[in-house]
């Protein structure tokens, strides 16, 4: 058991002392809101779509025999969706609310954290699966969100169509998804390796991707929101940082999934909730605030959760 307890610190502490040092950033003065906007839509747009591109193209994982990872993934998903809903149905009476509550406990921040955790513990070959795993999901989090944050509309031109073109247009614009359909194109044609400066280029975006991302989630770390959680978001996180990694570890042992499968599942559905959750309640008028108490409070707690969590899973030897 002491093997599995050093295998949990190794793959999470280097995430929260990165998130550690962008929070003293932050408290210092040293990286500002503008700062942070900026590193965090250069890491999107840039680093990550690299890192994603070269670790599937460069990778000779047979993504076909992830099937059953990435159906595993899909269930959980729909479990916590459908099962949120029915609480925050009958236990949530603002519409502004509900949608919110159900996003913070079904979208978990799997391309920032998640990759970023499962690196750690699998190096090259986990971080290719896991970039599949979150392609895939990725785009179920966003249709799912669209249906549950529709209940608070703007304005009269907020309609179900609007919304539809909306989350249409974020997907066929989303960088993480062009990169990952990119290099599946370039696995499947008869080209040629990509070497020389291309890749050398190419690995170096990669390389700043999720150190800088994770400095980024510590600069906006918001400490007040943290230590005054409502009810309400208490009731997410526990949703998010207990409930779904129990959730993801049965599905997984329903489904027969052990080694890697099994801990790319694990952390990827542990994760915080997403940082994306905020941006979109905002644009869609939910509660703000009640997001941004949920995410602050994961963001940190959810990493000592994960770290329990794969440590029983190695000692289990499931991981």
């Amino acid at each position: 058991m002491t093997a599995a307890i050093i295998f949990a610190i190794t793959i999470i502490m280097p995430n929260l002392m990165l998130m550690g040092l962008g929070f003293f950033m932050q408290r210092h003065e040293q990286a500002s809101q503008e700062f942070i906007d900026q590193a965090s839509s250069f890491v999107f747009n840039y680093c990550l779509p690299a890192l994603l591109f070269f670790s599937v193209v460069d990778s000779e994982v047979d993504y076909a025999k992830q099937m059953v990872l990435i159906v595993a993934g899909i269930v959980v998903t729909f479990i916590l969706f459908i099962g949120s809903e029915i609480y925050a149905k009958r236990f949530i009476s603002k519409p502004a609310d509900r949608g919110v509550f159900v996003q913070g406990i079904f979208r978990s921040n799997m391309a920032i954290i998640g990759l970023a955790t499962v690196a750690n513990a699998y190096g090259e070959r986990g971080l290719s699966i896991g970039a599949v795993y979150m392609g895939i999901v990725t785009i179920l989090f966003n249709i799912l969100a669209v249906i549950t944050l529709s209940r608070v509309s703007k304005s009269a031109d907020d309609t179900w169509v609007s919304r539809s073109t909306m989350v249409i247009k974020k997907l066929a614009t989303n960088p993480l998804i062009i990169a990952l359909l990119g290099a599946f194109a370039y696995k499947a044609l008869p080209l040629p390796p990509l070497t020389g400066m291309i890749h050398t280029t190419g690995d170096l975006l990669a390389a700043v991707a999720l150190p800088l991302a994770l400095i980024c989630a510590g600069a906006s770390i918001d400490l007040k929101s943290m230590l005054s959680p409502s009810g309400l978001s208490m009731q997410a996180s526990i949703g998010r940082i207990v409930i779904a990694p129990l959730l993801a570890i049965a599905v997984g042992l329903g489904f027969g999934l052990s080694g890697i499968h099994m801990g790319v599942l694990f952390l990827m559905a542990a994760s915080p909730t997403a940082a994306a959750s905020y941006v979109m309640v905002k644009a869609m008028g939910g509660n703000d605030i009640l997001a941004a108490n949920i995410l602050a409070f994961t963001t940190v707690v959810g990493m000592f959760g994960m770290a329990i969590g794969a440590a029983i899973l190695r000692g289990f030897g499931l991981m």
